[in-house]
């Protein structure tokens, strides 16, 4: 056999699998996967959600990122050489980029408090450092997942510091979508300011107020809410960075944890800074139970708001028909012409997924035990799917519904000056039993409240035009006493 033959034999039997070991014994892997054995062992232990890590592309770059500053720390405390500590950067600066996305396999659900994904950063950081030095994936007696990229860490510093920092970057999206639902309620509150129509309590009629009011209003909860979450999320930028496995900083130089801060800080351009008590911060889930309650409550308001579109678009002959919803898609496989509130109604459901993600996150944060909770995993996985399905909810109501909205102004009218809550109005001039009288007989005999008035001679046309007047039912108006109107 020539040697050109030798070396076509040689390609074509090249293995396709690398061997590594961990405590439990060796295991093979594809040669070309740059995660390691206990991710391995990871992926056939927890096959929960069938969503990864790698579908959290920000938790990824974060944990890169937090792994980086740790290299460089170490660097500078001289516990790590110069060679594969710039190995080791120039693996996280990739990461970072999402170029390995995809070779974060561990399901977000997992036991071991984040153990897995610790190490599922550590070895692809690892084997991805390998190669920049010019060796082959597996050779960790040369760069180690746990002696190097590891080094000076413990998964319960890691992992809820990467977390914290995730949901500091995820926030922005969310922000921006509820300012731009938001604007979009202020557009229709301009838009409908001198559309009259019926204020309603249990639902039933009670007073005049205008379209323009009711939007107002959602866009005062709006605002709220956000200037709430962003302050709620000011909160993460504390960080337990340092305090290894229960917050004793075991393993580390006395000037680490203070110095892998700092390098974080530089990384990330966020100021975080050092938690008071490192054993308080690594146990404590203060933080993320604070979050994810915000979130809720925003959840459940928009929620509200999406309840009351669709009561004011019922019908349309049938039910409020005060504003009509944009038409997005047919509403029925067999009802001709119908057309459903589909994006509300879908809002509505995202927020009964928040709703129970707050329980479930509820419920992991009080599970922990001692100096440490294990369910941190849990809770990442529904406060990152929390915010991320409000973002697209937020932004489908605003550009799917909110927008396209119009007023059906001439039925709200109507409805106003038809029912018997506009008799309200009157009763500071009529006082309340003569009020009650008019509105009885109308309910019992379905005539119109005005008309009732004008029958019994209580009030002029002119004070009736006054007293009806859409502006001065809608807004506060000086009274006078009962004795001077006598």
């Amino acid at each position: 056999m020539s040697k050109k033959q030798v070396t076509k034999a040689q390609t074509i039997t090249a293995p396709k699998e690398r061997i590594e070991k961990d405590l439990l014994g060796e295991r093979s892997l594809p040669v070309d996967v740059y995660y390691g054995v206990q991710t391995l062992r990871a992926t056939e232990n927890f096959n929960i959600t069938s969503i990864c890590v790698g579908d959290f592309p920000l938790l990824v770059k974060a944990l890169a990122m937090v792994k980086k500053a740790c290299a460089l720390a170490n660097k500078k405390l001289n516990l790590l050489e110069n060679n594969k500590a710039e190995a080791i950067t120039q693996a996280c600066d990739e990461v970072i980029s999402g170029k390995f996305d995809n070779q974060f396999v561990v399901d977000m659900i997992q036991g071991g408090a984040g153990t897995s994904t610790n190490m599922n950063a550590n070895e692809v950081i690892a084997n991805r450092a390998l190669e920049i030095l010019g060796h082959e994936k597996g050779c960790y007696d040369i760069i180690s997942p746990n002696n190097h990229v590891n080094l000076s860490q413990s998964t319960n510093d890691v992992y809820p510091t990467a977390l914290r920092l995730a949901l500091i970057m995820s926030t922005p999206e969310l922000y921006e979508s509820m300012a731009l639902l938001g604007y979009q309620c202020k557009q229709k509150a301009v838009e409908f300011s001198s559309v009259i129509k019926m204020g309603r309590t249990q639902l039933q009629d009670a007073v005049p107020m205008t379209l323009g009011q009711e939007f107002e209003a959602y866009y005062a909860t709006l605002k709220e809410d956000l200037d709430m979450l962003k302050a709620v999320t000011d909160n993460f930028r504390e960080v337990n960075l340092g305090a290894t496995a229960i917050g004793t900083g075991i393993n580390t130089d006395p000037e680490y944890s203070s110095l892998v801060i700092e390098e974080l800080c530089w990384i990330a351009d966020i100021h975080f800074i050092r938690a008071t008590n490192l054993i308080q911060a690594t146990s404590d889930m203060g933080a993320f139970i604070t979050l994810s309650s915000m979130l809720k409550r925003t959840a459940i308001k928009v929620s509200k708001m999406c309840n009351d579109l669709r009561l004011m678009s019922s019908g349309p002959r049938a039910g409020l028909n005060e504003i009509n919803l944009p038409a997005m898609q047919p509403g029925s496989s067999i009802m001709p012409g119908k057309v459903n509130p589909v994006i509300p109604e879908v809002v509505n459901q995202v927020a009964y997924e928040v709703i129970g993600n707050d329980l479930a996150i509820t419920m992991a944060a009080e599970a922990g035990q001692l100096q440490l909770n294990v369910m941190e995993p849990v809770i990442a996985f529904n406060l990152l799917r929390s915010i991320k399905f409000l973002t697209n909810a937020f932004n489908a109501l605003a550009t799917r519904c909110i927008s396209g909205i119009t007023a059906n102004e001439e039925h709200c009218k109507s409805m106003v000056y038809n029912s018997i809550g506009i008799v309200t109005a009157i009763n500071p001039y009529l006082g309340y039993e003569v009020s009650t009288r008019i509105a009885k007989e109308a309910l019992a005999t379905g005539e119109n409240i005005i008309n009732l008035i004008k029958r019994d001679g209580l009030l002029t046309e002119q004070q009736l035009a006054d007293i009806l007047n859409p502006e001065n039912m809608t807004q506060p108006r000086r009274q006078f006493s009962s004795d001077k109107k006598s």
